[in-house]
């Protein structure tokens, strides 16, 4: 089989993912099944390694497969039973029941899904493509076209010291395949990380993966990082970096005040530690914008990574990065992945940046993501009332609860899938075993016709699993 030629208006990601459905589709049994590796699957549909990597990674986000570190690809095994989700990898299970039909799934954080951008990239791409011809079109840009890290690099210019330039804009396929990247380029394998908990668990699982230590440092429920304990972690141990987020920190949804963030910055400082900033979710923002970590910080001892997924949708998986140090050894780890990412895909998300369509979108998205946190604070007020304990959301898509009687939360979380409800449960945004109280709840959820019965069953849920 060869994907050349097919369905001229997509690209060659589109087809060799609708393949790969159907081809899940095919094998999916009640084992897991192991999948065609990266290279095989290129020889075979006649399209590059990295386009078979870019689907596979579609895939891996939807729950459709997963991946084992030096083994390729297996799709989740299928089985109509919720008892065959009781054992294993709490994250494998929440993959593998949220891909299920008929699963009312609350455990994501999409925001994107209110309002993507899907329908004006595919336009833009369509009017790119008569102005550049694929034999015109270059062979390799792996760190991503000029336009797109020109404009990226425009847009987090903020002012004539704090300017950054398309040479300090790194695009990779997705956000996975950047923060790989980063963990080669910086050398953390072994070394110390302190990370703000709770945390992605993308985030978390990498580094752990890769063999970093990391120190949580959590957050208070009043919006404050324990700036004593940072300065002993810093006067005593060797901390490589601090990863934190930008403006807001999701999922707990706290915000430093800008005093604190400026007294943060500048015990960074002092101790000359590098700031990872994870600005993700740094545009979701309903209210006016703050000032950004990286903002305040050394621009010589600070990396930006980030992704257009959430703000844009699915079809801007990319992930990228900003850094003004370690040009040469970004530059040849990006080589050597050889991301072959569409130009004309790049060059479309460009074109928004550029035209200020972007911003427009964004207005319309924070103002939908608001109404619908407002929405979905009435509903937890009529079917939790006192149960839970957690303050409105003032970014992004989800709630985050914390259960005001002591309750085993997986126990919850395994009801609730007996019911065809997905929540994530909190302990998976900690790897020291934090936040066994607290679950995050999605808040897009399109006005789904059975919200109100699944949090009437995370109520009844609650009340069984309580310890005490």
């Amino acid at each position: 089989m060869t994907l050349r030629g097919e369905r001229q208006a997509d690209f060659a990601y589109q087809a060799v993912y609708r393949y790969m459905i159907s081809l899940i589709n095919e094998v999916s049994t009640d084992t897991r099944v192991k999948l065609p590796s990266l290279r095989q699957l290129a020889g075979r549909l006649n399209v590059s390694i990295s386009t078979i990597q870019y689907a596979y990674a579609l895939l891996e986000k939807e729950g459709r497969v997963y991946s084992v570190s030096k083994s390729g690809y297996y799709a989740w095994p299928i089985s109509s039973s919720p008892s065959a989700w009781v054992s294993g990898d709490l994250l494998d299970r929440l993959y593998a029941a949220a891909r299920r039909p008929g699963m009312v799934v609350l455990s994501g954080e999409e925001p994107a899904l209110l309002a993507s951008m899907d329908a004006a990239l595919l336009r833009l791409e369509r009017e790119l493509v008569r102005h550049y011809p694929q034999h015109l079109q270059p062979w390799s840009q792996p760190c991503g076209v000029w336009e797109l890290r020109a404009a990226l690099a425009a847009r987090y210019t903020s002012s004539p010291t704090r300017c950054w330039h398309a040479d300090d804009v790194y695009i990779g396929a997705d956000l996975r395949g950047v923060l790989d990247i980063l963990i080669e380029v910086l050398g953390l394998r072994g070394t110390t990380v302190i990370v703000e908990s709770p945390c992605d668990w993308l985030i978390l699982r990498l580094l752990q993966d890769a063999g970093v230590h990391l120190i949580e440092l959590p957050w208070t429920p009043e919006g404050d990082l324990d700036r004593a304990t940072l300065e002993r972690l810093l006067r005593d141990e060797t901390v490589r970096m601090v990863l934190l987020s930008s403006t807001v920190s999701l999922p707990s949804g706290v915000m430093m005040s800008p005093g604190d963030r400026l007294s943060l910055a500048q015990l960074l400082g002092q101790y000359g530690c590098w700031l990872l900033e994870n600005d993700t979710c740094g545009e979701l923002g309903y209210d006016s914008p703050h000032t950004a970590l990286r903002d305040l910080v050394s621009p010589d001892r600070l990396i930006v990574f980030s992704s257009f997924e959430k703000q844009l949708g699915s079809e801007a998986p990319y992930g990228y990065l900003l850094s003004r140090r370690l040009s040469n050894e970004l530059q040849r780890q990006f080589l050597l992945r050889s991301f072959r990412l569409s130009s004309i895909r790049q060059r479309a998300i460009a074109r928004l940046y550029q035209s200020g369509r972007i911003d427009q979108h964004l207005r319309i998205l924070r103002q939908q993501l608001s109404e619908q946190a407002t929405q979905m604070s009435q509903r937890l007020a009529q079917h939790l009332g006192d149960q839970v304990a957690y303050r409105r959301p003032v970014a992004g898509a989800a709630f985050w609860l914390s259960s005001t009687r002591a309750v085993d939360m997986r126990k919850v979380f395994q009801s609730l899938l007996a019911q065809h409800v997905v929540i994530a449960p909190g302990e998976l945004f900690s790897v020291s075993g934090l936040h066994h109280q607290n679950l995050r709840l999605s808040h897009t959820f399109h006005g789904h016709p059975d919200v109100d019965s699944a949090l009437v069953a995370l109520s009844a849920a609650l009340r069984q699993a309580q310890t005490a």
